[in-house]
């Protein structure tokens, strides 16, 4: 809509109403970075052993090796789902036996948890594993709710760009902001844990939902030169801001009620920004609204000191009474060819990949060790660097080798990582954020990179299709953490080696750094190895609002 651009133009391109703008809509974000990875905390599991009433008449020593042994990572410990049956040593403890001694351990019966768990509460005063006792055979249900919250997360992606394109941006992005925040108060209050799943998943479908309106929103109000810092920087810096703050409230607050009320009275605060934040006069003008419109732009005049011309949009109204009937495509031209295809399989599995790779490693900061609070902290921290460097390579580096010596950084080290000696934590640590370093610019990154790779004509399809493979890699990437219930540092091996193998498959995309973005199927590069693409000496429009918005 270069006719809008040409009519807005006099409002400048960093005024007052551009940073009020820029900051508002990034900082809606912040709450979205609080219930991203609240699963960290709220479906956490503390160390448990099965119970032994009190009512069970034993001695001390009895009762010390009531729970048998296993051997995990290279050391004994009381196994959590089994116990000696109680009837039994109970019987030895009357006759003035002592275990290990008079009766031999190793032979004795064994029963499951029939009194339920006793939980440490040295970290976690209350978590919903230990709320509803999601352990042993029902230990799959906690990685099933943190999967529940990505459907969410995907079905909100389905539906969020229709309900946007028809009801307005900004309606959008305060119903979602409403369903996000008033679905995580009513998890304060679940009585089963099917209900807090249930809302959970809710929770899901609101987050990316208003995410991706604040997202379109601030990238057609914004003037063209700040879209790109916008979209890589604004939402994203805010969203890790807000997951840094996410441990910081752990910390201080112990129990999963309490903790869940706090991380969602920020979200209420959003509601004031519905008078500060404006309808897009962009969407509007599509809509034919035009006075409307105006209105909008006048007020964005004034806040910037600035005298609106007395006509704005005649030419544009003019321009979208005519509109240019486009021609159809469907999801089938994806894999047309062998090139097109062999390039959305690729994408398809480095979208999947990489989404596994940063979920996984930011739900796996309880399997680290040391203080789990501090690690969440860095994994949320390092973040920042990341999209600052990601913003840069975007800026002068190219496309293939940007991704892959992004993976290649993160995927090599978690590799090394069995190599650690176990008593060097803040070595392993180092290693895991490294990973979480290059995952998270290489994501950042993903957009943009799939975005110049396909035409114009199924470049929305294309991202579309490949962001949703995104989601499933989330939906997947809690059980990738359930793997540490076997090895601690197993899923750290799994998701390094994964890492490294899609890195080497990125060398094998095209480069899309310095080349004109293609238009229709036949302008579609190859998939060539290790060489690069001939460049064209066509100007390469990055900045383009429509490769960012069809983004997501």
């Amino acid at each position: 809509m270069p006719a809008y651009d040409e009519a807005t133009a006099f409002l400048g391109e960093w005024g007052l109403f551009q940073r009020l703008i820029f900051f508002l809509l990034s900082a809606s974000i912040i709450p979205n970075g609080f219930t991203g990875l609240s699963a960290v905390f709220l479906t956490a599991s503390p160390e448990y052993r099965c119970l032994v009433p009190d009512t069970v008449n034993l001695s001390s020593a009895w009762r010390n090796h009531s729970i048998p042994l296993e051997t995990k990572d290279g050391r004994q410990v009381p196994q959590k789902c089994r116990r000696y049956r109680l009837d039994t040593i109970a019987n030895f403890s009357a006759l003035g036996l002592e275990p290990g001694v008079d009766v031999d351990l190793e032979q004795l019966e064994q029963e499951s948890c029939l009194d339920g768990w006793e939980y440490s509460k040295e970290i976690f005063l209350s978590t919903i594993v230990t709320e509803w006792d999601l352990v042993c055979q029902n230990d799959w249900k906690a990685p099933f709710t943190t999967s529940c919250f990505y459907v969410g997360v995907l079905l909100g992606s389905f539906i969020s760009g229709q309900l946007s394109d028809r009801f307005g941006r900004k309606n959008v992005l305060f119903l979602t902001i409403g369903i996000h925040t008033g679905c995580s108060f009513l998890q304060v209050f679940s009585v089963s844990y099917e209900m807090f799943t249930a809302l959970f998943t809710l929770v899901g479908l609101g987050h990316i939902s208003n995410y991706v309106a604040a997202f379109v929103l601030g990238t057609e109000i914004l003037s063209k030169s700040i879209r790109i810092i916008f979209a890589t920087l604004g939402v994203c810096i805010f969203f890790a801001f807000g997951f840094m703050v996410l441990p910081l409230f752990a910390y201080f607050i112990r129990d999963w009620r309490m903790l869940q009320l706090a991380i969602t009275m920020p979200g209420v605060l959003c509601a004031a920004l519905w008078w500060f934040i404006p309808e897009s006069p962009r969407w509007l003008v599509s809509q034919g609204r035009i006075k409307e419109a105006e209105v909008i732009i006048r007020r964005a005049a004034k806040t910037n000191g600035i005298v609106a011309p007395s006509t704005i949009f005649d030419d544009l109204e003019l321009e979208d009474q005519n509109p240019k009937k486009a021609q159809s495509h469907h999801i089938f031209d994806l894999i047309r060819t062998g090139n097109i295809r062999i390039l959305t399989i690729m994408s398809i599995i480095l979208w999947l990949t990489i989404s596994v790779g940063y979920f996984g490693l930011s739900l796996a900061t309880p399997t680290l060790n040391g203080n789990i609070y501090l690690n969440c902290f860095l994994s949320a921290a390092v973040e920042v660097p990341a999209y600052v460097l990601a913003w840069l390579l975007l800026q002068h580096v190219t496309r293939r080798y940007s991704m892959a010596g992004s993976l290649f950084l993160g995927g090599s080290v978690l590799v090394l990582l069995p190599l650690v000696p176990s008593d060097y934590n803040f070595v392993s640590i180092g290693l895991v954020m490294l990973e979480k370093f290059g995952v998270t610019s290489a994501y950042s990154m993903l957009y943009v990179f799939t975005a110049e790779l396909y035409p114009t004509l199924v470049r929305n399809m294309a991202v579309g299709i490949t962001s949703m493979a995104s989601r499933v890699g989330s939906i997947i990437a809690p059980y990738f953490v359930y793997l540490g219930a076997y090895n601690r540092l197993l899923p750290y091996i799994v998701m390094g080696s994964l890492t490294v193998l899609i890195g080497i498959i990125t060398l094998f995309f095209p480069e899309s750094f310095g080349v004109a973005l293609p238009n229709n199927l036949e302008k579609l590069q190859k998939v060539r190895g290790f060489r690069y693409g001939k460049k064209s000496t066509a100007s390469v429009d990055r900045e383009d609002p429509k490769v960012l918005i069809t983004a997501f």
